[in-house]
């Protein structure tokens, strides 16, 4: 008798749902004003989701009232912060409780999740569209999907990776609980009403395995990303040479009105800035810190070439930034630290969101890591770069080549001694313009890509217009 006891409180909670939902969806549906609000919604961190957030600037510049809902760990771009049409709704990030198993740890996360997912959307404006971003899609598919019943908008998915394949990645493609959130990925994912996505060979692998149409939408860089000017070049890096070493010059200088960062210096009598004569060469390289980036490729590609330039070849001593948060940072920082170069420096900043692009404008040649846990999304690193004419060297995988053109805009690598040599072909004749690093920024510069504002209003403006 001990467990129907048990379960009469569970049975009493359900019914309460299913009472308090009925009741929801008989209510009125609200003002006509209300029919042009959109719910912008992640279940992560807004301000490491930029395309979450172009598309909260996109609808609002059209004229939408916007809710951008999500955890506020990192802040979101000053053009959000300032938009009167966009309201933040924070929501808390809980952490996994460390009592009992781990599969018991996770099942108590997603449901407390869930509950205030759930609790969040229905104090929030009624929204005529709820454009969600996935992954993570766990609880959030299923939760927005019974909001979007109950208050009668539409739901749309922005599909930007599978989360069960993320999943894989810590757990072996085989682990139930990997099963079981593609299975719940692929059912709630077909009661959507429109679907986006960053790739065609994602939105073939929709149609195909999942029965879902979307439309593609590739990540175009925000018209904020490019070409930095010298005196804004000059500006940041004073900026970060107050607490990054590489980035401050030596005290040689005799002059005292000249101020120098270890790559320009501005005459303080006239304001003219210039480069610094045989600079270091500055290459960046955006990082998750996750499974699907092996930094280790890079670390051990800068071994290689830290042992070309002691075996004379000419070439330019290296500033290595790589900037991001993630769980393994502090792991591969308590490796760097191990290493002792004399040619190559490396620091690990993270940027305030308007310094990020100022840097990506500034530097010589970015790298990506990024593999992609299903092999269906691109780098959006890769995009933000290509905005600045920034070349790149970039490891393959299956679909990378939708955004880099392999001799063209940059170079494709498998492993560390494919982008070690990469590194020396490129940077033999820095700075000189006769360079193929050169030949592909020129590339970049002639391209004239598409920015984001205008792929937005061909590709996803449309769906809103007609709907």
């Amino acid at each position: 008798m001990a467990a129907p006891a048990m379960l009469l409180p569970l049975v009493a909670a359900g019914l309460a749902l299913c009472a308090a939902l009925l009741w929801l969806r008989g209510r009125p549906a609200g003002p006509e004003g209300a029919r042009g609000r959109v719910c912008v919604a992640v279940l992560g961190d807004l301000g490491r989701s930029p395309r979450m957030q172009y598309h909260a600037l996109a609808l609002a510049r059209h004229g939408h009232g916007v809710t951008l809902l999500g955890f506020l760990s990192t802040k979101p771009h000053s053009d959000i912060l300032c938009n009167e049409k966009i309201h933040i709704v924070s929501i808390s990030e809980l952490k996994v409780l460390q009592v009992g198993p781990k599969i018991f740890q996770y099942i108590t996360k997603v449901i407390a999740q869930a509950i205030q997912l759930f609790y969040t959307m229905l104090k929030i404006d009624r929204p005529s569209y709820i454009l969600l971003q996935n992954p993570p899609g766990l609880p959030s598919i299923a939760v927005t999907w019974m909001i979007c019943l109950v208050r009668r908008s539409k739901l749309i998915i922005d599909w930007h990776n599978y989360g069960y394949t993320i999943m894989s990645l810590i757990h072996g493609k085989n682990h139930p609980i990997v099963q079981i959130a593609k299975w719940y990925e692929k059912l709630f994912g077909r009661l959507s009403d429109y679907n986006f996505c960053v790739t065609n060979a994602m939105k073939e692998d929709l149609q195909m395995n999942c029965n879902i149409k979307a439309i593609t939408l590739y990540d175009k860089p925000a018209s904020f990303f490019k070409e930095t000017p010298l005196e804004l070049q000059h500006k940041l890096y004073m900026k970060l040479a107050k607490d990054y070493a590489p980035f401050k010059r030596g005290t040689d200088s005799i002059y005292p009105d000249v101020e120098k960062s270890a790559f320009t210096e501005l005459d303080i009598r006239n304001g003219n800035v210039t480069q610094v004569k045989e600079r270091p060469a500055l290459l960046i390289s955006s990082t998750s810190w996750t499974e699907d980036e092996d930094f280790s490729i890079l670390l051990k590609a800068l071994e290689d070439y830290e042992e070309y330039v002691n075996d004379g070849i000419k070439l330019p001593s290296l500033v290595c930034v790589i900037t991001g948060k993630g769980p393994l940072k502090k792991h591969y920082n308590r490796l760097i630290d191990k290493m002792h170069f004399k040619h190559i420096q490396i620091c690990t900043p993270w940027l305030e969101a308007e310094d990020y692009p100022v840097l990506l404008g500034s530097a010589d040649l970015g790298v990506c890591l990024h593999k992609s846990s299903s092999g269906l999304d691109l780098p959006m690193k890769v995009v933000d770069m290509f905005g600045c004419c920034l070349p790149v060297c970039a490891v393959r995988f299956q679909c990378l080549h939708e955004l880099v053109k392999h001799d063209e805009n940059g170079l494709i690598f498998r492993d560390s001694n494919e982008l070690a040599e990469q590194l020396k072909m490129l940077l033999l004749e820095f700075p000189t313009g006769e360079s193929k690093l050169y030949l592909f920024r020129r590339n970049l510069r002639a391209s004239k890509q598409l920015r984001w504002d205008e792929s937005w209003e061909q590709t996803v403006l449309p769906v809103f217009r007609n709907n």
